[in-house]
This record gives C-alpha cells, sequence and structure tokens, in this order.
C-alpha cells in the first residue's frame, strides 16, 4: 500500500482543528476520520494482483535507434483497475514514458507501449511491472509488481557503413570491373588488353602479341596482361578486450572503436571475396565467429560483438599465434585490434609479432586520442606547457611502439575513433592492390 501527495496534503490540514479546539482531541479525531477514509479507499480500489502481464519485446535493437515494445494488461479481476504502470526497464534503455496511466475494466485488455531508446551496448533486461491502483479519494493506493522478465540486445551501431559504398567502388576498381587499369602485376590473372602508354612493360603478354596482328599493316599490336586481387584470402580479426580496451577516446569506449572498424573491414573483405573470421581475447576468448560469409557473417559478428564488455586484465599475448592458428593454418592477414599507446605495456605484443609475422602478414590498428594531439598546440599558461609536453611525450612512445613494429615485420595503422575504420579499409584496398594479400 502507498499514501499520495493528497493524503499528506489533508493530514496537513490537521492543523487547523487543533487550533481551533484548542487541544489534542481534535487531531486524533480528524486523524481517525482519515484513517477510515483511507481503508476505504483502498477497500474501494481494483486489486493489482488479479492483473496478468505479457510483454512483447523485440529480441535485438541497434544502438541509438529506438524500438517500440508492448505490455499487454489482462484483468482477471471482478472490478476496474485504475492504475499507474510503471515498466521497470533500467536506465541505459532510455525509456519513454516510465509512467503510464491506465484503466482496465474486469476481463479485458490493454495496451501499454514504450519506446526504448538504448543508450549503452549489451543486454538491456526488465524484471518486472510496478502497478499502483488508486481508489476514488485518491488517498492511498494499492501497489504490486508483477513479474515480466524481458530481455533486449542492443547491438553495435555499426555508423562506419557510411564509408562502404566508396570503398566498394574502389574495391571494383582493382577488380577491373570499371575502366579504370591497374598498373603492373597483380595476384591473379583476369584478362588481355591492348597496350596503352604508362602500362608495366613486364605486364606484356609476347605470345598473344604474337598472334594479333595489327589490319592496317602496323605490325603486331602489344598485348598485356590484367591483373586483379586473388579471392578466398583468409583474413583473421583479433580484438583485445583487456585493460586499455577500457578506455574512452572521444567519448567512445576503445573497444566499441574496434568492433566499427572490424565491422567495416569484415563487409569490405566479405564483398572481395575473402573469408573474415574474427576472435574477442584477452586470456581467453570472449567472442568468435568462425565459417560465416556473406550477410550471414555480420549478423554473426554484431550478435556476438554486443554483450561483450572490456576485462580489467592485460591480455596474453602469447597465446595469439596458437589461437590464429587455431582458426587457419594458411598464410592470412592477421589484423590486431589494440593500443599501442604505451611502450612498457606493449612488450608482450612486440615478444609475440616476429612469430606471428613469419607466417602471416600482420597489421596492428590502435586508437589515437585528438585531445592529446591538440594539446600539444596550446601551450599559453605554465599549466598548459605542462600538458603540452606530457602529450608529446605520449605521442613519441606511441611512435616508438609503431616504429618497432613495423621493424618486427608489421604495419601500423592509427586514427581517431571516427577515422580508424575508414582507415583500416584503406590499408586493406592497399594491400590488395599491392598484391600482398
Amino acid at each position: 500500500m502507498a499514501i499520495s501527495g493528497w493524503f499528506v496534503a489533508v493530514l496537513a490540514l490537521g492543523a487547523v482543528p487543533v487550533v481551533l479546539l484548542g487541544g489534542w482531541p481534535g487531531f486524533w479525531v480528524w486523524l481517525g476520520l482519515l484513517a477510515a477514509g483511507g481503508a476505504l479507499d483502498a477497500l474501494l480500489a481494483g486489486s493489482p494482483a488479479g492483473l496478468r502481464v505479457e510483454r512483447t519485446v523485440p529480441a535485438r535493437a541497434r544502438l541509438g535507434e529506438p524500438v517500440e515494445t508492448t505490455l499487454t494488461i489482462l484483468n482477471t479481476g471482478r472490478r476496474t483497475v485504475r492504475a499507474v504502470v510503471r515498466d521497470a526497464w533500467q536506465p541505459s534503455a532510455g525509456a519513454r514514458p516510465t509512467r503510464v496511466a491506465v484503466a482496465v475494466p474486469s476481463g479485458e485488455r490493454r495496451a501499454v507501449r514504450t519506446m526504448l531508446t538504448p543508450t549503452r551496448r549489451g543486454e538491456l533486461r526488465a524484471a518486472g511491472v510496478t502497478v499502483r491502483s488508486g481508489g476514488p479519494l485518491h488517498l492511498v493506493s494499492r501497489q504490486r509488481t508483477l513479474r515480466a522478465p524481458a530481455a533486449l540486445r542492443v547491438l553495435p551501431p555499426f555508423t562506419s557503413r557510411r564509408h562502404l559504398p566508396s570503398r566498394i567502388a574502389r574495391l571494383r576498381e582493382l577488380d577491373g570491373r570499371t575502366s579504370l587499369l591497374i598498373r603492373g602485376q597483380g595476384t591473379e590473372f583476369d584478362s588481355l588488353r591492348e597496350y596503352v602508354r604508362g602500362d608495366d612493360v613486364r605486364s606484356i603478354d609476347w605470345r598473344a602479341t604474337a598472334r594479333r596482328r595489327d589490319p592496317a599493316g602496323g605490325g603486331a599490336k602489344l598485348v598485356v596482361r590484367t591483373w586483379r586481387p586473388e579471392r578466398d584470402r583468409r583474413i583473421v580479426l583479433v580484438i583485445d578486450s583487456g585493460r586499455t580496451a577500457a578506455a574512452r577516446i572521444a567519448d567512445e569506449v576503445r573497444l566499441d572503436t574496434a568492433f566499427e572498424a572490424s565491422l567495416l573491414l569484415a563487409a569490405l573483405a566479405t564483398r572481395a571475396g575473402d573469408r573474415v573470421d574474427l576472435a574477442v581475447y584477452d586470456r581467453r576468448v570472449r567472442g568468435r565467429v568462425q565459417g560465416a560469409t556473406g550477410a550471414q557473417l555480420l549478423a554473426r559478428m554484431v550478435d556476438v560483438l554486443a554483450p561483450i564488455e572490456p576485462e580489467l586484465i592485460e591480455p596474453d599475448w602469447r597465446a595469439v599465434p596458437g589461437l590464429v592458428r587455431s582458426i587457419t593454418p594458411h598464410r592470412a592477414l592477421v589484423v590486431l585490434l589494440t593500443t599501442i599507446d604505451a611502450p612498457g605495456a606493449a612488450k608482450p605484443l612486440l615478444a609475440m609479432l616476429p612469430e606471428l609475422t613469419r607466417r602471416h602478414t600482420v597489421v596492428v590498428a590502435s586508437v589515437t586520442d585528438p585531445d592529446v594531439l591538440a594539446a600539444t598546440a596550446v601551450r599559453g599558461a605554465s599549466d598548459e606547457v605542462y600538458r603540452a609536453a606530457a602529450a608529446e611525450r605520449a605521442l613519441l612512445d606511441a611512435t616508438r611502439v609503431a616504429a618497432a613494429i613495423r621493424r618486427l615485420g608489421g604495419d601500423v595503422v592509427t586514427g581517431a575513433p571516427q577515422e580508424l575504420p575508414p582507415a583500416l579499409a584503406d590499408h586493406y584496398l592497399a594491400l590488395k592492390a599491392a598484391g600482398k594479400l
């Protein structure tokens, strides 16, 4: 049972008879009348125990996109229930409205619709629905919490998909499906065409040239081979979910940026005909996608990535080569999405890299903080000078780690949260064009 604001206001009016009658007897009379009115109000109120609640909730939603949920209330009691219904979603679900007034006659149903706009990725859960049924005097209410469990999986937003059309167009150019010609050797023979100025002379096919004569009598026309990147290459994405992945850069968790970059690269690579496998790892595998292709690949990736949160532990880099071998025994492009800010923390990564680069093409992708770069340009007051010096040192440390990775045979791709996904996709296309995949 719950008292209303009206009950408190009427109780406060008890000060009037105390003053007029000059003693406490009037107050006790007033309090007795108020208690009797509250009891009568509770007796006349419909019982929330006779309500039955069912939810209709979509299984999945994308972060930041509104979804509608429906709460169906059935009154099995004998009286009409006039109540305020509170649907108890967690705050990050962004439920609106949070409270709804509803009247449910006996034997009838009413639907309460709630819009959810999730603000966090992961699993959202609702345990119950609180119903507060009021009487005609509006003094007290009968309250009950009805069990109505529900779960909504909030998927990564994949905002970087806006970069996909332009990268697919460049991929088509590499594949020779547009008028743009690729000079030099590629990785897989595509077709023959006539030589034009600027083509690599090493691509001339002399046998085909000898078989083709100029009708005008000008001798043989030179014929060159055109190439396109090989298909069915293996790409292994390893996302670091350890301690440094929990840091927020430009109001976005590092791990979420890694998810965005991996989704864009996977979407592009599967369009190129390559096979993509994913592992989220720190000291154990937190999530894994293997053997999926096409549209199924992205669907499985977002579903696996959605509930994963960073773990406040150091990753075990020594086990990464074995993890990659368990995914594929063949040569592959291995993309490590991690942090390379501090030389001390990067030592295990650097110690592992030679074993990985001996068999695979390795790319290390890392998020950079734009606030650190901006701090180097502000040197007015003394505290700003110290801040700029610290920022310069942080950038120097990241540069040293990147140089060490390149010396060990790996490539490095860095960028701010909004820049890293397209930068990683561009690097993949550059490797394709260079025939390194």
